[in-house]
C-alpha cells in the first residue's frame, strides 16, 4: 500500500533533552544542564497550522454552506488580532520539511471559486493584506451560475491569490467505484485535466487537490501520492508533521460552523500526533461498523486520559490504554458523509486541544453519494 495516515515522525528534540537532562541530574544534582536547543520545542516553534473552510460569502446563497460578509469581516478581525495568516504552500512545504511555524498560523481557503468571493470576501483579505487559496472547478469558471470569469480569477491572481484544483466539474469522485472498472483511471483524468487548463490559464501547477464533497479513499489517495499530489478534505482538525498530506483536514467555518466562539477553539487547535489507525480507510461498504477503531497517538503532550470523541454530536465511549485510544460506533451510519471527531487537552499549552477527525463515506444503493 502507497499510502499511510501519518508519516514517520521525526526523533524528537525534547525525548533527547529529557534523556541528557536525568544524566545531568544525577552528576550534578542541583544544577541546570540542559542547553536551550535541547528542550522541548515552544508553541513557537511547532510545525502547527488550522486551516478554514468557506464556499460562499454572502446573504443571497445556501445558509448551510454560506457566511455573511458582516460574520466573515468578524472572523478576519479576530484573526487579525491573534493570528498569523501565511499562504497555504508555506504550510504544507513547513509540513513536507518539517520547519516550525509561526504561533497560532493559519491558513485560509475557499472551495468551488463562486464571484462573491471576489465580491465580498476579497476586498476584506486585501485590505488585511491576507494570503488565501480558492480551490476552482476550470470547465465551471465563466460557465456556471455565480462563479467567477477567468478575466475575474486572473485579476486576483495578479494581487496574491493562489488558485487549485477542485476537479474539472465538481464530481462525486468515488461514485460507480465498484460498477466501473475504469473507475480510478476515470476520476484520476478529470483531476489531470483540471489541473492542466489552471496550468495553461494561470501559469502555475501546485498538484494541490480539494476533494468535492470532502470525499476520498485510499485508492485515489495512493494515485494521487504516486503523482505528487496534495490532498485537502473536509474534515476537521489542525495540520502538523503527522498529518496525512494526502488528506490533509479543514475546518468548515460557514453555516452551522460560523460560531465564531466556537470557532477560536478550533483556530487554537493542535493537529493530534495520530501516528497509526486500525481504521484507515475512509470508504465504508456497510453501515454497521462493528469492530473497534483503535488510534495510537504520540502522547507526550496530549491528555489522552481527558480525550473526548463525539460522533453525530453525541459523546461515545471511548477505552485509553497507554498511548492507545478505543471506541465503537454504536450508531448506524447514514449514507453520505459522516465522521468521528476527538479532541484532548495539551498539557502544557492551557487553554488549547489535540484535534483528531475521521471521515466515513458510504454510498447509497446504487454505488453514488448525496450532494
Amino acid at each position: 500500500m502507497l499510502i499511510t495516515l501519518n508519516r514517520e515522525r521525526k526523533p524528537s528534540f525534547a525525548a533527547l533533552g529529557g534523556l541528557r537532562a536525568c544524566i545531568a541530574l544525577f552528576t550534578l544534582l542541583s544544577f541546570h544542564c540542559v542547553f536551550a536547543s535541547e528542550k522541548a520545542p515552544s508553541p513557537t516553534q511547532m510545525t502547527n497550522a488550522a486551516i478554514l473552510l468557506y464556499h460562499h460569502v454572502s446573504t443571497q446563497t445556501p445558509s448551510s454552506t454560506s457566511v455573511t460578509p458582516d460574520t466573515f469581516t468578524s472572523h478576519m478581525e479576530y484573526i487579525a488580532n491573534n493570528h498569523t495568516v501565511l499562504p497555504l504552500t508555506d504550510i504544507v512545504n513547513a509540513i513536507v520539511e518539517g520547519e516550525p511555524l509561526p504561533k497560532d498560523a493559519v491558513a485560509i481557503t475557499f472551495d468551488d471559486g463562486y464571484a462573491n468571493i471576489l465580491e465580498n470576501a476579497h476586498p476584506i483579505l486585501k485590505k488585511l493584506d491576507f494570503s488565501y487559496t480558492v480551490f476552482i472547478n476550470p470547465d465551471e469558471i465563466g460557465v456556471a451560475p455565480q462563479q467567477l470569469t477567468w478575466e475575474e480569477v486572473k485579476r486576483m491572481q495578479s494581487e496574491g491569490v493562489i488558485f487549485a484544483n477542485h476537479t474539472l466539474d465538481h464530481l462525486h469522485m468515488l461514485n460507480d467505484e465498484f460498477t466501473d472498472e475504469n473507475w480510478l483511471e476515470r476520476v484520476f483524468e478529470n483531476v489531470e485535466a483540471a489541473e492542466k487548463k489552471i496550468e495553461n490559464e494561470l501559469g502555475v501547477s501546485l498538484k494541490y487537490l480539494a476533494y468535492p464533497f470532502g470525499e476520498y479513499n485510499l485508492a485515489l489517495t495512493a494515485k494521487l501520492e504516486e503523482n505528487g499530489y496534495v490532498g485537502f478534505g473536509q474534515h476537521s482538525g489542525a495540520v502538523g508533521e503527522t498529518s496525512n498530506l494526502l488528506a490533509l483536514p479543514r475546518f468548515p467555518a460557514a453555516g452551522p460552523y460560523a460560531n465564531l466562539i466556537t470557532l477560536k477553539t478550533k483556530l487554537n487547535s493542535l493537529a493530534m500526533p495520530v501516528v497509526h489507525t486500525t481504521h484507515a480507510e475512509p470508504r465504508v461498504r456497510s453501515n454497521n461498523l462493528s469492530d473497534t477503531i483503535t488510534l495510537a497517538v504520540d502522547e507526550e503532550d496530549v491528555s489522552l486520559n481527558q480525550v473526548n470523541c463525539f460522533y453525530s454530536g453525541n459523546n461515545i465511549k471511548t477505552h485509553v490504554d497507554g498511548e492507545k485510544v478505543s471506541f465503537a460506533i454504536e450508531s448506524t451510519l447514514p449514507v453520505g458523509r459522516s465522521r468521528i471527531n476527538c479532541t484532548a487537552p495539551s498539557k502544557s499549552m492551557a487553554g488549547r486541544f489535540y484535534w483528531y477527525s475521521m471521515p466515513f463515506f458510504l454510498a447509497n444503493d446504487d454505488g453514488r453519494y448525496p450532494d
